[in-house]
């Protein structure tokens, strides 16, 4: 098929919703060949569409970089496996098949806007009055997959971009890993939910953990960007309104770092010595290259990082700096592995697994070799036999979103059994009232889903779809030599802390007029701490305490009932921090069944 008089057709026009939508007509066919290669396609009665990070970012120019084995395959892979199960389930969606659309956004917004195009073709009228074939036919249009819900994106950059597109389709959207609270505005995005919680909810655990340390003189450290800056928002917000904590300074690393940057951003964090707890909404990378440059600038011990869900349990980005890193305190959304998806995915082949398009790189990038002739890697790497297998010949570990993901899936299931029961009571199949699924009424049974998920604990959305907040706060730790993340407590609307603290210094600064009683029990490496601020009540606006425990002490502190410093004398304090009474307290020595 040709094309004659071509018209140009601006971009800027596909946000105006009008009788005819500004229809990209010449992109869209001109990569309608490619579609099926660059995306999972199986049939169903209802598809849904599914938004990955396959790959990585492309540079200079390129949409698409490297394969991600985890955050990506592992990802993809538990939708199918969703799926799966569900299309199993003689009780849910009895006699309707579920089918999908998954595409890979490249970890790139703007990609990814362009990709989620194929998700509302069937929506769009098409005009090819200016189109015709070589003999004069006019064109036959292939018809495109009905979307009735897409699960996904994962970066919040990238959910903010294609959930405005698919709003104005009326398409439900459910993210199994976006966290920005912008996305809880009901108004922008009334078409998004998620089943993890906003960092809305990570901002008030962070604070809540640093008011039990007893810091009141932090900095924050964020990733330029929708996850990072508004998480630091969020926590500085917060901070501001229960009084007694301070922020020396906020940084921001940029998108794209000079040479030098991440030096010169603790350069800066010295500045204020006595800030050495860093709050950090950073990404991955990121996290990874300021660890580096405190080392180098041979910090070990100084810095007391407080890490968002995006550093959590992650191995990568502590990776040969285990001592820098060492006594970091993280937080991650409360989530289990299922063992189920472990046994699917260790039984998937290059035999069995036809369907996924990137699993033969997957293969490639997994066990290290080569796929005959048209392989990606290089002609002096083995090939690969087909006899390889997952967790025998290669390292293997579910990705932390694994259960995220399914729990979306199954929300979306949920919703259109319930819808099912309500417009085809009795009715075997998809009845006519369900041959076109409303969106609006569909999203309406999403935020009404109340089922226990993959996990076992509730899967419920609020009214601006947001799921609650449940976090493992843990810390890095070194115990003889070995590493590992160790879960020190829990948040659940309040603090929860069974705290047994490892550090290679037990020096923290802070002012000696904080109001949390801290009882400290100092041994070599280790110490315990007791507070009591149920006894410290604040007047805020939100209803969260934190209560912390410690079963190893059997004696408790008593607390002088001094009120810490609200809102209002807050700037005065801050001021006041660097050179007033501000000192490094080295914890004393409690011996058992002593008090101090």
């Amino acid at each position: 098929m040709v094309y004659e008089g071509k018209r140009l057709v601006s971009c800027h026009c596909f946000f105006l919703l009008t009788a005819k939508f500004c229809w990209m007509l010449t992109l869209m066919q001109r990569t309608y060949g490619q579609e099926y290669a660059h995306s999972i396609r199986l049939d169903g009665d209802i598809i849904l569409g599914g938004l990955f990070p396959v790959h990585a970012k492309g540079d200079r120019g390129v949409p698409c970089g490297e394969l991600k084995k985890e955050k990506g395959i592992h990802r993809l892979e538990a939708m199918l496996y969703a799926i799966d199960q569900i299309n199993k389930d003689p009780d849910l969606l009895a006699n309707i098949t579920l089918g999908v659309r998954i595409l890979d956004t490249c970890s790139r917004d703007t990609y990814a806007l362009e990709q989620s195009l194929t998700f509302v073709q069937a929506l769009i009228e098409k005009d090819g009055s200016d189109v015709k074939c070589a003999n004069g036919d006019p064109p036959i249009f292939t018809k495109p997959d009905k979307i009735s819900g897409v699960i996904g994106a994962a970066a919040s950059s990238v959910s903010i971009m294609v959930a405005n597109i698919l709003r104005l389709f009326k398409i439900p959207q459910i993210s199994y890993a976006s966290t920005a609270p912008e996305l809880s505005d009901n108004t922008r995005y009334d078409f998004f939910s998620r089943v993890v919680p906003p960092d809305s909810y990570q901002a008030q655990a962070m604070v809540d953990i640093v008011t039990a340390l007893g810091w009141n003189y932090v900095s924050t450290l964020a990733s330029e960007g929708n996850y990072g800056e508004s998480g630091v928002e969020a926590f500085t917000q917060i901070s501001r309104e229960i009084g007694g904590v301070c922020i020396a300074q906020s940084l921001k690393i940029p998108r794209e770092p000079r040479p030098g940057e991440f030096e010169k951003i603790i350069k800066r964090l010295l500045e204020t010595p006595n800030a050495r707890a860093v709050i950090m909404f950073a990404n991955e990378d990121d996290i990874r290259r300021i660890l580096e440059a405190a080392k180098k600038a041979n910090q070990s011990g100084h810095f007391l990082w407080i890490g968002s869900d995006s550093w959590g349990s992650k191995i990568s980005p502590v990776q040969h700096q285990e001592e820098i890193a060492e006594g970091a305190v993280t937080i991650l959304p409360k989530r289990t592995s299922i063992d189920g998806f472990d046994r699917y995915f260790r039984s998937r082949t290059l035999a069995n697994n036809r369907r996924n398009v990137w699993f033969a790189e997957f293969w490639e990038e997994n066990f290290g070799c080569k796929l005959g002739s048209h392989g990606k890697r290089n002609s002096n790497i083995k090939k690969c036999t087909g006899l390889e297998r997952i967790a025998r010949d290669s390292a293997y570990e579910q990705e932390g979103k694994v259960q995220f993901v399914i729990d979306a899936v199954y929300s979306m299931a949920y919703a259109l059994h319930n819808m099912h029961k309500d417009l085809c009571p009795g009715y075997i199949g998809l009845c006519p009232r369900m041959s076109t699924i409303d969106g609006k009424e569909l999203l309406t049974y999403i935020r009404a889903v109340n089922f226990n998920g993959s996990a076992g604990t509730p899967v419920i959305f609020n009214e601006n779809g947001d799921a609650p907040g449940r976090y493992d706060i843990f810390q890095y730790q070194i115990t003889n030599k070995s590493t590992e993340y160790k879960i020190i407590g829990h948040w659940t609307n309040q603090l929860h802390l069974n705290m047994y603290i490892q550090t290679t210094t037990l020096t923290v600064s802070m002012s000696l007029s904080a109001s949390v009683s801290l009882g400290m029990l100092y041994m070599p490496k280790v110490y315990i701490i007791i507070f009591h601020p149920e006894q410290n009540v604040q007047k805020r606006k939100r209803s969260f305490k934190a209560v912390v425990t410690a079963a190893t002490m059997q004696s408790k502190l008593t607390q002088k009932g001094n009120d810490r410093p609200n809102g209002e004398v807050k700037t005065e304090l801050c001021e006041s921090l660097e050179t007033n009474s501000k000192s490094s307290v080295d914890f004393p020595m409690v011996k058992s069944g002593s008090t101090s």
